[in-house]
């Protein structure tokens, strides 16, 4: 599925050589940037106004695809036979990562997602590294969430939900066909109580860089876009 273009490899700071989770500060928000920082187990976070900001969390909060948890009622809500909702994978990311960007999120005030992000991971898309994964009804983006792929690793970065279970059944959906294709891990980098319900769990930096240098250059079993759908449903 992946042929990702050649690019130029930058070294960050050795994360197991730095006490704190922020490895860096600066550089730029390029291709280039981008892919030598998930590499070496680093992402961006950085709010509008501040240099760019590289961290490598520790603890770091995973999903692994064989420990997914569905809760009894979300379970019985996909099995339905009035299941409203269809799934693909790469059919709006543009229209994914503006809801992301456009989400109200609890506690905090405006978003992360800054028009340089979404540039810059525009960029990545394009490149064939970021994905997104999109949940419609009657036509319409209901919800989904998108973030980089890489090897057998799965980075995601932001979700949105514009009705009730979208973006809950978008993970369902994409952690059982990534297990299916071949995926080993999912990165959601910092806890948040909506992956712990799905199974997320701390695990130790440095467990998760030893499982990211094993799982990084493995292929996937299987192409992941041949469990979805090949062209959105109509409006």
């Amino acid at each position: 599925m992946q042929n990702l273009p050649p690019f130029d490899f930058i070294q960050f700071p050795n994360p197991r050589e730095i006490k704190q989770s922020l490895v860096a500060t600066g550089g730029e928000l390029t291709v280039d940037f981008l892919l030598s920082a998930y590499f070496q187990g680093i992402f961006p976070w950085f709010n509008a106004g501040e240099p760019v900001l590289w961290w490598s969390p520790d603890p770091r909060f995973v999903l692994l695809p064989q420990e997914l948890h569905v809760p009894s009622r979300l379970g019985r809500f996909m099995k339905s036979e009035k299941f409203p909702f269809e799934y693909t994978m790469d059919a709006d990311f543009s229209a994914v990562i503006e809801n992301c960007a456009a989400a109200k999120r609890a506690g905090q005030e405006g978003t992360w997602i800054t028009s340089e992000m979404k540039e810059a991971y525009k960029a990545m898309y394009r490149a064939g590294a970021a994905h997104s994964f999109e949940v419609w009804h009657k036509g319409q983006l209901a919800g989904g969430f998108y973030g980089v792929l890489l090897g057998t690793v799965f980075f995601g970065e932001s979700m949105f939900t514009k009705e009730d279970n979208a973006a809950k059944c978008a993970l369902v959906n994409f952690a059982g066909n990534f297990r299916s294709a071949g995926g080993r891990l999912i990165d959601s980098q910092v806890y948040t109580d909506n992956i712990a319900r799905f199974g997320g769990r701390n695990i130790s930096r440095e467990a998760f860089l030893r499982m990211e240098e094993q799982f990084l250059f493995d292929t996937m079993d299987q192409d992941l876009r041949d469990f979805y759908p090949a062209f959105a449903p109509k409006v």
